[in-house]
C-alpha cells in the first residue's frame, strides 16, 4: 500500500493541504487564504467556489512539493470549519449564493423567537446543542426564505445543502457523492444525537426538505474517490483534533488554544446531557459505532494577547508578552476577565463585559501580561470542572495544541490552576493529523486506534505546582471578578 495520507484542512480563513507519512510525520504543507465577505454588520460569508479552488490548488501544490503523485497516496482525510453551510444546485453543481459562515449572526432574531416560544429544551434533548445562529439549520432556512426561487427549487429536489466537508467531497467526486460524517451532521441542529439520523421533526421545524441533505456516513472508511484515491476520513476540526491527540478513552480531553479555546472530553458511548451549559457532540463514528464528547469554548484566548499587542500596544510581539509575564512571580493582585463578547459556559451572559480589577500604583505592564495569561487558564479551568461534574469522571491529564500552546509559561500556568498534568505533543498539527489518522484507519494503513496512539509522541509534560493555598486564593479572586463583570450592558 502507498504510504502517504493527504489531509485537507479547510479552515475559516485559508485552505491547507498537509501530507503525512505512515509514521505520522509531516512531509509537506501548502496553504492558500481566501476572501472574507462582510456584507452587513454581523454577516460573514465565503465564496464556496473559491474555497474549492484554493483547496484543490493546495492539493496539487503539496504533491508537487513532496515529489509524488496521486498513486503514492493511500487515502485522503478531510477536516473542516464546522457549521458553515453551502446550498448548491444539484444539476449545475454551483452554489446559489455565498456560504454562510459559522460566525454569522443574521438569524439571531429567528433564534430568539424560537427560544421565546420555549423550543430550546426539546431541541437540546435531541441535538445536544443550543438554539443559536452558530449552527447550520437557521442559516439554511434563511437562504431558502431569502434567495429568489430557492424554496420552490428545494421542494422539487433540485438543491443540495451541506457543511464544507460535503461541498468538498461533492467536487472531489464530480458530484457522484453527497455525504457528510456524524461529527459534522451533529452541528447542524437537524441531527438526532441518539438515533444517528436526520430528525424528521427538526426538518419540519426548520422547513428544510430532506432531499437537500447529504447521506450520513462514518468518520472513517471509504466514502468516495478522487483520481482513484480513497476519501476515507472526515471530521469537524475540533473532533479531528481530539482524535489526532489520541484521546480515545472516556475522560481523556484536549484543549486547543487559538483565537479562543475549544475543550473536548471523550465520554465514550454515552451522550452525556450537560447540566452546566456545555454542548454534547459526536466525537467520531467508526464502523457504525458512535462515541461522544462534551464540548466547551472560551470566546477570548489568543485574541486577548492580540488585544494587548494591537489595542493597548503594551507589547510588540508574542515573544515580548511571554518574557514580560515571566518576569514577575505573580500578577500583583491584578485580575483580568476578557468578557469582550460576553461570557460563555458556564455563565452564558451576553451582557457581561471585560474588566480589570485589583489595580494599584505598583502594577506594571508585566503584571497585566501575567494576569492575561491567568485569565486564559482560569476560563479553561472552569470548563474542565464543568465537564468533570457532567461526566462524573476525573481527568488525569489535559492534552493541548494550537498556536498559544507553544508558550511554556502559559502551559505551566494552566497545569497549576487545574492541578492536572498538561501534555503537549510533538505533532502540533493535531487537527490535520486527526483527519489523516481517520483516513489511514479507514483504509488499513493503521490497523487500530492503538496503532495510531503509538504514533502520537509527547513533546513536554507540565506537572502542577504544589502552592495549593496560593492557587485557591487566585481562583477566589477570579470568581469575584467574574461576578462583578456580569450584566454590565443594560
Amino acid at each position: 500500500m502507498a504510504g502517504y495520507v493527504l489531509s485537507l484542512d479547510q479552515g475559516t480563513t485559508s485552505s491547507r493541504s498537509i501530507l503525512f507519512d505512515q509514521d505520522g510525520r509531516q512531509v509537506a504543507l501548502s496553504q492558500k487564504p481566501f476572501k472574507q465577505y462582510f456584507p452587513q454588520s454581523g454577516w460573514v460569508e465565503h465564496d464556496a467556489v473559491e474555497i474549492w479552488e484554493t483547496q484543490l490548488a493546495t492539493m496539487q501544490e503539496v504533491l508537487s512539493k513532496a515529489g509524488i503523485t496521486e498513486k503514492d497516496l493511500a487515502a485522503i482525510g478531510i477536516t473542516n470549519q464546522r457549521e458553515t453551510v453551502v446550498v448548491w444546485d444539484r444539476k449545475s453543481g454551483m452554489p446559489i449564493c455565498h456560504a454562510i459562515v459559522w460566525q454569522d449572526r443574521r438569524t439571531s432574531d429567528l433564534c430568539r423567537q424560537m427560544k421565546d416560544a420555549g423550543l430550546e429544551p426539546a431541541l437540546s434533548s435531541i441535538t445536544g446543542l443550543k438554539i443559536d445562529p452558530y449552527f447550520s439549520a437557521t442559516k439554511v432556512q434563511w437562504i431558502l426564505d431569502h434567495e429568489v426561487g430557492a424554496r420552490s427549487k428545494a421542494d422539487r429536489g433540485e438543491l443540495c445543502m451541506g457543511t464544507i466537508d460535503s461541498w468538498l467531497i461533492w467536487n472531489l467526486t464530480d458530484g457522484a457523492r453527497h455525504v457528510t460524517d456524524a461529527t459534522n451532521a451533529c452541528r447542524t441542529l437537524l441531527y438526532n444525537l441518539h438515533s444517528g439520523e436526520w430528525d424528521e421533526d427538526l426538518l419540519k421545524e426548520f422547513m428544510i426538505p430532506e432531499s437537500m441533505l447529504p447521506e450520513i456516513v462514518d468518520s472513517s472508511g471509504t466514502m468516495g474517490e478522487w483520481n482513484g484515491v480513497p476519501i476515507a476520513g472526515i471530521a469537524g476540526d475540533q473532533q479531528a483534533a481530539l482524535f489526532g491527540q489520541g484521546c480515545y478513552e472516556p475522560g481523556s480531553a484536549k484543549n486547543t488554544y487559538g483565537t479562543g479555546c475549544f475543550m473536548l472530553m471523550n465520554t465514550g458511548e454515552r451522550a452525556v446531557v450537560s447540566e452546566n451549559q456545555l454542548l454534547t457532540t459526536v466525537a467520531w463514528q467508526v464502523a457504525g459505532k458512535r462515541e461522544y464528547a462534551l464540548e466547551g469554548s472560551v470566546f477570548i484566548a489568543g485574541a486577548l494577547f492580540q488585544w494587548l499587542r494591537d489595542g493597548l500596544e503594551l507589547v510588540e510581539d508574542v515573544r515580548e508578552f511571554d518574557q514580560l509575564a515571566g518576569s514577575v512571580e505573580n500578577s500583583g493582585g491584578v485580575v483580568l476577565v476578557p468578557a469582550f463578547a460576553g461570557l460563555g459556559a458556564p455563565h452564558w451572559d451576553p451582557f457581561a463585559r471585560g474588566t480589570m480589577m485589583g489595580l494599584s500604583r505598583g502594577v506594571t505592564k508585566a503584571h497585566v501580561c501575567r494576569a492575561a495569561m491567568e485569565a486564559v487558564s482560569f476560563q479553561s479551568a472552569e470548563l474542565l470542572e464543568c465537564m468533570e461534574r457532567d461526566a462524573g469522571m476525573k481527568m488525569t491529564e489535559l492534552r493541548v495544541d494550537g498556536g498559544a500552546s507553544v508558550s511554556n509559561l502559559l502551559m505551566q500556568t494552566q497545569a497549576n490552576l487545574i492541578q492536572r498534568n498538561v501534555v503537549r505533543p510533538k505533532q502540533v498539527e493535531t487537527t490535520a493529523f486527526g483527519a489523516a489518522a481517520l483516513a489511514g484507519l479507514g483504509v488499513g494503513l493503521w490497523e487500530s486506534k492503538q496503532a495510531i496512539s503509538e504514533v502520537w509522541q509527547e513533546d513536554k509534560r507540565f506537572a502542577p505546582g504544589d502552592d495549593h493555598e496560593g492557587y485557591a486564593k487566585l481562583r477566589k479572586d477570579w470568581d469575584k471578578a467574574v461576578e462583578r463583570c456580569k450584566a454590565w450592558v443594560d
